[in-house]
């Protein structure tokens, strides 16, 4: 994916979302009406760049710029609103709970706030030596999960 290297965990939060968004919408995308917040969940972040980047510092070599834009999820949520015209609050947390339960915590909260009509809530984790676990609900419609 352009403007993110070495670790895979923007393209799967993208993969995840899109497949979502499109299960919902299809190829037409979001009514532009409906405004769709994002709440990205993540106890860890993207692990695999941050693994990177310290092993980078402690060998005495240089980061790459790229490294300081994908440092912070919200780089990867905000790719994905840009991309799909998506007009809600983006919001990212590492979770002091259970992950789904914050999330949707939040959703909520953007939601009874008036922030948004729907919500995109994205789970993550990165963990050493395992692949990428995600998955992505839309959240909206005045149904509660």
């Amino acid at each position: 994916m352009p403007g993110f290297v070495h670790s895979d965990f923007a393209p799967v939060v993208v993969a995840v979302a899109e497949r979502c968004l499109r299960r919902g919408y299809g190829s037409a995308g979001v009514p532009a009406g409906v405004r769709t917040g994002i709440v990205l969940v993540s106890a860890s972040g993207d692990l695999a760049s941050a693994q990177h980047v310290r092993a980078t510092v402690e060998a005495g070599g240089r980061i790459g710029p790229l490294f300081f834009f994908q440092s912070v999820p919200n780089s990867v949520a905000g790719h994905l609103a840009a991309r799909w015209g998506l007009r809600g609050p983006v919001v990212c947390l590492s979770p002091t709970g259970d992950p789904y339960t914050d999330g949707v915590a939040e959703a909520d909260l953007l939601r009874d706030d008036g922030d948004a009509d729907e919500v995109l809530l994205i789970l993550i984790e990165q963990a050493p030596e395992k692949p990428t676990e995600a998955v992505a609900v839309l959240l909206g419609g005045g149904a509660r999960p």
